[in-house]
């Protein structure tokens, strides 16, 4: 339905659109900008009517002309990179204007909208905001705009891989970061079956940013659900400012000095074009193709899955290891419990297989060995008064019987060896970008946009698992009219998993097409017996067990291995069937999500009297993962969300105060609905200084997948599946038969390894009724910023924050067999943690110009307060961290450099995936440019982390060394 509904509503928008042209007589305006001190054309300067639509870019000589119906007087507004903005009033003729810019950089400037979904002043931002400009964009060292947006103040990152970046600020960081909404041109950017971003794999191209503002905090009241942690808008250029075609270069290397290995190429390309006729119709398409090795999870280190916590010893130490980036190791028996399984399955085969004439093959064992240990002969004579038929299954059972009886099998658990990352996963990122708007000019000041961003790409993304992101794709498409007072627009978003799986369920289904579990743990727990009875040491028994286990295992390369590789990764998981030696490791998403909201503002309508904004939202979440990821193998699943916000502002005592209230309700279908209220102040206590205060609410509902995952992760060791009520209690019945808490299963574990197993060592996890809720956060701020000096900003804030329902996760063990034989699954479930979590900080940033040097600086500091009882700490945030910056546009005639160092202090990651410490690291990124104006091009010669000091953001992730890129841009 929501389908029709869309293709209905483009029909129904172009109709509106080509229609309700306006009429009126066209006049043309044309003139000349020049630098003022060179008297030169300026190529590339945005020449608008202000607070009209449309406009123009003055061509390579610095002339400009375009048509327009408005009608004079007007003032034109000439706008360009380094260049001070002039507004020109226009009351008569309106050809040969002549407009000289003077070079300037001007501190406090900027005009961000995000802040109050309006334009201001960002001296005059009631929250705290960062923006990125397109002239900044240009001037960064890092590869990408996306790259560097670890240098804005309070930002971190969590880098998967080459392209695979998350997000976050104020703490609470994370893989795949759901607690941090991303928009691009008010598109919401994230993946529906995910609920988060995916960076900027599939977003905007660099040549075609025109600004990106983050704002750091809750934004609940006026973006909706989620942004808990912050909000972060890219907005792309017009194409009726930014004409002409443009493109950009990049070659250069990574992996030097890589022990994994030998130096990479890295490579990109990006296109734009844009024109416009008439300033009424205009169209731009830009793309983007990066190609480059990715950075390799290659951290061995050894870690305890039940206990998320990292544990002593490797393969060679350790016969239960689990490697971080080695997969097919997370399955893991205890070997005595697999002996006692092995000898009540041999008990009932022989009891079956005699018909009832051997009801107890031990105690018969018992009867005629006694307490000796019996010899080989002693077992051979037995066997042979045994019938014919019943000897191969005594045989069997023979070694796990004298290993029991001489107390030869220890209570240890032993691990199948896995398959490193770097044999799974595939490394060769790609990332491909197309994007293509068309806009119409209705009237002088309303405009309607039809808009596609369609990208795809190879990389590697860190969930519960690693994941292997082959050819997936994801596109936006979107349809809007917009106004000086109103916006409306629809978009859907489509994401298709392409040929992505799974690593770890990868590796442990090669492990079972090579020898299932049941057949390889029996037969390790055999050989190690026999080698102890022949007088082998411990550690020499498990080398010979494992190397006879081992046989015929698939090698890396093999073609054993490649074939077996190939046909689990192109099978769906759903398709897995054990019985049928069917195993499958991909997923199948086509998941989608349909959005449509409006807004309106009042303000002029009331004569600038109260600022006064309003607004509505519906969304359609259409999960389509044929049981790969979602349960909906035999069934759809839909989820719908609607809201509503208002926003009223008004300035008081001579403009020397302005307060801010707003609220927005929203409503999901399987939660109660939801007010988030917020309130600001910004105080000018002098000319360019003000003080802000602000009180905020967010929330965010549980994702997708918090609601309706069920899926099998950690090698088939553990099952991931929704809070919702239908999911834990309609189909895995965790209400009636209720699953035992992860400490006491380990106690069962432990009492059934001596051979005593007691039941009552168990203890029940009773789920809440209401499934897993909504979680919400109240965000205290108080800031100042301003102009100390015309060349010194200064920017600082203090926030506070009290989180209530913080949405986490446990593990239980449900027994899903008898108490005489029990047979244990173990699920990941999301929960709401009781009781609040508290976090606090503050960060100050600091921009200083002398001459054309300019100077800047931030630190930033976090803070998780005091814990709930048996909270997982998850806030994945140094306390400190600060970035610093040089740089000068031009030291010399058309050359400039910049330099940007960033340090953070180490602090302890937490996530699902994998724990453990993540040191403090620094890095520098530089770059030196040559501008060549005579054919409007520049050369950069740059690199990120260029002193090559590998480190991690996150822990269990790849490291990060240096890229190394030459880049040549024409009319960028």
């Amino acid at each position: 339905m929501s389908r029709n509904f869309t293709q209905i509503l483009y029909v129904l928008f172009f109709v509106f659109a080509i229609n309700i042209a306006a009429k009126a007589q066209n006049i043309t305006v044309s003139g000349t900008v020049k630098d003022k001190e060179s008297k030169q054309g300026l190529a590339g300067v945005s020449v608008t009517i202000k607070g009209q639509t449309g406009g123009t870019a003055s061509s390579g000589d610095g002339s400009f002309s375009f048509s327009t119906s408005a009608k004079v007087p007007f003032t034109l507004v000439a706008s360009y990179v380094g260049y001070g903005t002039v507004e020109r009033q226009v009351t008569g003729n309106t050809a040969g204007i002549n407009i000289e810019l003077e070079a300037a950089v001007v501190l406090g400037g900027d005009v961000v909208v995000s802040a109050s979904r309006t334009p201001e002043r960002i001296l005059e931002s009631p929250v705290s905001i960062e923006r990125m400009s397109a002239a900044s964009i240009r001037e960064i060292a890092a590869p990408s705009f996306y790259d560097a947006l670890n240098n804005m103040k309070g930002v971190e990152s969590s880098m998967q891989s080459l392209t695979f970046k998350s997000i976050n600020t104020r703490g609470f960081n994370s893989n795949g970061n759901t607690r941090f909404n991303q928009y691009i041109d008010g598109m919401d950017n994230q993946a529906p079956g995910l609920n988060f971003s995916v960076g900027n794999i599939v977003g905007i191209t660099e040549l075609d940013v025109d600004n990106v503002e983050l704002l750091p905090g809750a934004s609940s009241a006026l973006y909706g659900a989620g942004g808990i942690n912050g909000t972060l808008l890219m907005t792309s250029k017009d194409p009726f400012k930014y004409q002409g075609a443009s493109f950009q270069y990049k070659t250069g290397i990574n992996h030097v000095n890589d022990d994994n290995s030998s130096v990479q190429p890295f490579n990109q390309l990006d296109v734009r074009l844009a024109k416009s006729w008439n300033n009424k119709f205009g169209v731009k398409a830009a793309f983007s193709f990066l190609q480059a090795k990715d950075w390799m999870g290659t951290n061995y280190s050894n870690f305890d899955r039940n206990a998320r916590t990292f544990k002593s010893g490797d393969r060679n130490s350790d016969n239960n290891y689990d490697g971080i980036n080695v997969y097919g190791d997370e399955v893991s028996q205890n070997m005595r419990n697999v002996a006692l399984s092995v000898q009540n399955a041999t008990i009932s085969g022989i009891n079956a297989g005699s018909g009832g004439a051997i009801p107890n093959i031990k105690a018969l064992m018992d009867g005629a060995f006694g307490a000796a240990i019996p010899n080989a002969a002693q077992q051979a004579g037995f066997l042979a008064g045994l019938p014919a038929g019943l000897r191969p299954a005594v045989q069997n059972y023979l070694p796990f019987y004298v290993g029991l009886k001489a107390n030869l099998i220890p209570d240890q658990n032993v691990s199948r060896t896995g398959y490193n990352e770097r044999d799974l996963v595939d490394y060769d990122t790609k990332s491909l970008k197309a994007s293509g708007a068309v806009y119409y000019n209705i009237t002088n000041t309303i405009q309607a946009v039809a808009q596609a961003n369609w990208g795809t790409g190879t990389s590697v993304y860190t969930g519960s698992d690693r994941y292997s992101l082959r050819n997936f794709n994801i596109g936006q498409y979107k349809l809007e009219v917009k106004g000086q007072d109103f916006s409306i627009k629809g978009y859907t978003t489509q994401e298709r998993s392409g040929d992505s799986y799974i690593s770890s369920i990868l590796g442990s289904y090669i492990n079972e097409v090579t020898k299932a579990s049941t057949t390889w743990f029996p037969q390790y727990i055999g050989n190690y017996v026999g080698a102890r009875a022949a007088g082998q040491s411990d550690a020499a028994a498990h080398v010979t067990a494992r190397g006879v286990a081992n046989q015929g295992r698939f090698e890396p390369g093999s073609p054993q291995f490649e074939t077996a590789k190939q046909n689990i990764m192109n099978t769906n998981i759903s398709a897995t069937n054990f019985g049928s030696g069917v195993y499958g490791a991909k997923f199948d998403d086509k998941s989608n999500l349909y959005h449509y909201e409006g807004m309106y503002n009042f303000t002029n309508a009331f004569n600038n009297v109260v600022e006064f904004q309003v607004g509505a939202s519906y969304r359609l979440y259409d999960l389509n993962s044929a049981g790969t990821i979602f349960n909906d193998l035999t069934s759809s699943i839909d989820i719908n969300e609607y809201g509503a916000f208002a926003q009223i502002g008004k300035k008081l005592f001579n403009d020397k105060v302005k307060f801010t209230f707003a609220g927005r309700y929203d409503k999901s279908m399987n939660f109660e609905g939801r007010f988030t209220p917020r309130i600001t102040g910004v105080f000018t206590v002098a000319k360019n200084n003000n003080i802000r205060a602000s009180y905020q609410t967010g929330y965010r509902n549980p994702t997708t997948q918090n609601q309706y995952i069920d899926l099998s992760v950690g090698g088939g060791s553990q099952r991931l599946i929704g809070g919702l009520p239908e999911v834990m209690f309609g189909k895995y019945n965790l209400n009636t038969n209720k699953a035992f808490t992860d400490v006491s299963y380990r106690a069962f574990l432990a009492s059934a390894a001596t051979g005593t197993p007691n039941p009552a060592l168990l203890q029940q996890y009773t789920f809440d009724a209401r499934g897993v809720r909504p979680e919400s956060v109240q965000s205290y701020e108080l800031g100042y910023k301003g102009l100390i000096l015309p060349n010194l900003l200064i920017d600082a804030y203090g926030y506070y924050n009290i989180y209530k329902d913080f949405i986490t996760a446990v593990d239980v063990y449900q027994n899903v067999g008898t108490l005489a034989s029990p047979t244990f699954v173990k699920f990941g479930v999301p929960v709401n943690a009781e009781g609040e979590v508290t976090s606090y900080g503050a960060a100050l940033g600091l921009d200083y110009l002398v001459g054309n040097y300019n100077f800047s600086g931030n630190v930033s500091y976090n803070q998780i307060g005091d814990l709930p009882v048996n909270y997982i700490n998850d806030f994945n945030t140094p306390k400190v961290r600060f970035n610093l910056g040089f740089g000068n546009k031009e030291i010399i005639k058309n050359v400039g450099f910049n330099l940007s160092y960033r340090w953070q202090d180490k602090f302890y990651w937490n996530s699902s995936f994998a724990s453990g410490d993540v040191p403090a690291y620094s890095s520098l990124d530089a770059q030196v440019s040559y501008k060549i104006p005579s054919v409007k091009s520049s050369i950069k010669l740059g690199g990120s982390n260029v002193m090559n000091k590998y480190y991690i953001t996150s822990y269990g992730n790849p490291a990060a060394g240096a890229i190394y890129y030459l880049a040549f841009s024409f009319n960028p």
